[in-house]
């Protein structure tokens, strides 16, 4: 994951996938690629960007709802963009954004119109609270997937 890249937890398919792709039962697309270590522009290592994309994984899979993360500047009103990128989101009702702007010192967690009933504000200064402890402690990744547990239990399983 790049720095200002938004890292989306699942996508939805309606065509058929690529050379080396196919579309599991969940709806996610399972696809073979070639081995590429995190670039010089990465905040993460390979190890950091698999429990990340792990913790995406759980969170989404446990609660049904659209977990993304995102890392990067949040411009002049962090609370828009964050907002913004919720809605670019392939699912905003359901999707969950925690968006991380290291360099302003913010943290911003935006919940979709239904998801936001699952997860009440109060849950999200936790999540917060947690993440800001681990990066005073200079983990970046710790944090983020902490965060990601919190919200995930918080939210519970989905209600049918």
């Amino acid at each position: 994951m790049a720095t200002g890249e938004l890292t989306h937890s699942s996508t939805a398919v309606d065509e058929e996938p690529g050379y080396g792709a196919a579309v599991t039962s969940s709806g996610r697309i399972s696809a073979a690629k070639m081995y590429e270590p995190a670039g010089p522009n990465s905040p993460f290592t390979t190890q950091q960007l698999a429990r990340l994309d792990e913790a995406l994984t759980l969170a989404s899979r446990e609660t049904g709802l659209d977990f993304s993360v995102y890392l990067g500047d949040l411009g002049e009103d962090t609370r828009v963009t964050a907002e913004g990128l919720l809605s670019s989101t392939d699912n905003p009702a359901d999707g969950v954004i925690v968006a991380v702007s290291p360099g302003q010192r913010v943290i911003e967690i935006v919940t979709g119109s239904q998801a936001r009933h699952r997860l009440p504000d109060r849950g999200a200064k936790l999540a917060v609270a947690s993440m800001v402890a681990s990066f005073k402690e200079g983990d970046l990744i710790g944090g983020l997937v902490n965060a990601l547990r919190m919200l995930s239990d918080q939210a519970g399983a989905p209600q049918h």
